[in-house]
């Protein structure tokens, strides 16, 4: 892709094999003059819809990477062209993703290290949590609180009606099955809530246990598989909206969702997956037929050593996770061995992608599509 100038001032960008003229206007509404935008916020301190519509290029050049532009309104700015192919271009901050399966051989790890977060190891780290859907951080300091700090220092924490972290260890009441020693198999997280967490942090904090293991899948890669060799039963999976519900004594939580939901384009973005919690809509008896059909072969496939992948989380390990793209689950162990505790929250994704932004800024890194 590339932008060059025409006669008559015409600025046009070549995504493929056919050119394109950018409008002046959406040009001059990104000038970034020091009486157009605040300097400390980058806002703009005018009302872009009230701008002259006719407005035009009077003179363009282009110099080593920069497009020079005068507008028929006075204002003169220089453009950094790789920014506005990056705009044009509706790039994301993070690579295109990799589908995994129990093949899997080498988990996406990293030492953590005092201020990890503001070191340029912590751009590398998300772009593999965005392409792996995960992460696991080794050596986290093992205070009760820490995953508190920890999160707040990639954005900001979402609270919930856990609390604003929660306690993952076996109790004798419990309100969910996570705080249980039983087996769980693959889930996603909260499918009940609006919206939905997008990330899970998990960090433990003692594991004296033989078992409780735990276990991840990759949702995407499950679901690229049933499109391609499942498609009908792949298309009721993305057209049926189920009901998850969550109960306890002081609160009742109710939300609809797709086990598989695509967005405009027909990619991937999310899956909700619970068993505990989903109540399948009153269809036609020959449609709930396909539905049960797929609900039965897609929880298969969440639990087959072909997709799973099942490790041991170690004391000062914290597992990232995105509860959107990944099902995570653990097997079961003995309580009389010992104590498995971890500590969780949620952060959501505007946490990790400010994040990611904020260190390609500082560091003068370039996107790596």
């Amino acid at each position: 892709m590339k932008i060059e100038i025409v006669e008559n001032n015409v600025v046009l960008v070549n995504p493929s094999n056919e050119n394109f003229e950018i409008h002046p206007l959406w040009l001059r509404e990104r000038a970034k003059t020091e009486i157009l935008v605040d300097k400390h916020n980058d806002q703009r301190l005018y009302d872009p819809s009230q701008l002259n519509q006719n407005i035009k290029i009077k003179k363009a050049s282009m110099n080593n990477g920069h497009l020079n532009i005068e507008f028929t309104d006075g204002i003169k700015f220089e453009y950094e062209v790789n920014n506005l192919l990056y705009e044009i271009d509706r790039k994301e901050p993070a690579e295109n993703i990799i589908l995994w399966d129990s093949s899997l051989k080498k988990k996406p790890t990293v030492v953590f290290e005092k201020d990890i977060f503001e070191k340029k190891i912590m751009y590398d780290v998300l772009q593999d949590f965005y392409k792996y859907g995960f992460v696991i951080f080794k050596n986290v300091p093992v205070e009760e609180s820490y995953i508190v700090n920890f999160a707040n220092s990639i954005g900001t924490i979402r609270p919930t009606n856990f609390g604003e972290s929660f306690s993952v260890k076996s109790l004798p009441e419990p309100n969910d099955l996570a705080y249980t020693s039983i087996a769980l198999t693959p889930h996603t997280d909260n499918p009940y809530r609006k919206p939905i967490p997008c990330i899970q942090l998990l960090h433990c904090l003692e594991n004296e246990v033989k078992g409780g293991f735990s276990t991840l899948v990759d949702g995407f890669s499950v679901s690229e598989h049933l499109r391609k060799n499942h498609k009908d039963l792949f298309k009721i999976l993305t057209k049926t909206k189920v009901r998850f519900r969550f109960v306890d004594k002081t609160i009742i939580l109710e939300n609809w969702g797709e086990l598989i939901e695509l967005d405009e384009n027909n990619k991937l973005k999310q899956v909700r997956y619970s068993t505990r919690l989903d109540y399948v809509p009153a269809l036609k008896k020959k449609e709930l037929e396909i539905f049960y059909e797929a609900r039965k072969l897609i929880s298969d496939l969440y639990a087959s050593s072909n997709f799973e992948i099942k490790f041991r989380l170690e004391k000062g390990d914290l597992l990232m996770m995105d509860n959107h793209r990944l099902l995570h689950g653990r097997t079961s162990y003995n309580v009389s061995e010992g104590n498995r505790y971890l500590k969780g929250c949620y952060i959501d994704h505007d946490s990790t992608e400010g994040k990611l932004r904020h260190l390609e800024r500082k560091f003068g890194l370039k996107w790596k599509k």
